[in-house]
């Protein structure tokens, strides 16, 4: 008689992540729905709310992201504190890892990129070069719970990155630091990067959840005098 146990157990092991990809496509496509809808209602997504920065050569140093609040998200004559939602692409345009950071009303909010953003990614391999998403929402933080209604005014982002010299025989590299730039979301694109988000926080083993926001600023050195 031929032992069929492994092939049972296989047959399990698809029938649970099929089942897993279900309940995640079905999420997904109710996240889309609901955003859809929210687009649709006319919420007015501020113009600040999603900012774009790319860093490059991170096999050759560190880069690093700073945010603060500028208040102008205002509740009862008071200015809130932002959730500053991070999402952070590799170069084949997948999402490595997601996280959130609460920065009060002129406050400070510093990440870096290869300790922080890149230090746990979903998947194994340490991306040289990333592209950073930031969505400023209000309420609960939770990178994979934003919705329309949520998106907020009163970010301000900065970031570094090295460039090479290209004038220099041997290669050597520059900082430039500049600010995010400011882009449209769009009603799918929150909720593909929110879902995913969700993915990575419910099978993703503890893997592609970015670090800790300290509140002090990156990316520059000092000296003394």
């Amino acid at each position: 008689m031929i032992d069929d146990q492994p092939e049972t157990m296989l047959s399990l092991h698809w029938e649970v992540s099929l089942t897993k990809m279900h309940k995640h496509f079905a999420l997904a496509l109710a996240t889309f729905a609901f955003s859809t809808v929210a687009f649709a209602q006319g919420f007015s997504v501020p113009t600040d709310a999603f900012q774009i920065k790319y860093a490059a050569n991170l096999n050759i140093g560190d880069s690093y992201v700073n945010f603060t609040n500028s208040g102008a998200s205002v509740a009862n004559g008071v200015s809130q504190n932002l959730c500053i939602n991070l999402y952070t692409f590799d170069p084949q345009e997948e999402l490595i890892s997601c996280c959130t950071c609460s920065v009060t009303p002129n406050g400070l909010v510093s990440l870096s990129v290869v300790k922080s953003l890149i230090s746990n990614p979903l998947t194994p391999a340490i991306p040289t070069s990333v592209v950073i998403k930031a969505v400023a929402s209000l309420g609960a933080c939770n990178a994979s719970n934003v919705t329309a209604d949520a998106l907020a005014a009163g970010l301000l982002s900065w970031g570094t990155t090295l460039h090479q010299n290209t004038s220099t025989a041997a290669p050597t590299y520059s900082v430039t630091e500049t600010a995010f730039s400011q882009a449209s979301l769009s009603a799918a694109e929150l909720a593909h990067i929110t879902s995913t988000c969700g993915f990575i926080q419910a099978d993703g083993s503890k893997f592609g959840i970015c670090g800790g926001c300290p509140s002090n600023g990156l990316g520059s050195a000092s000296s003394n005098q």
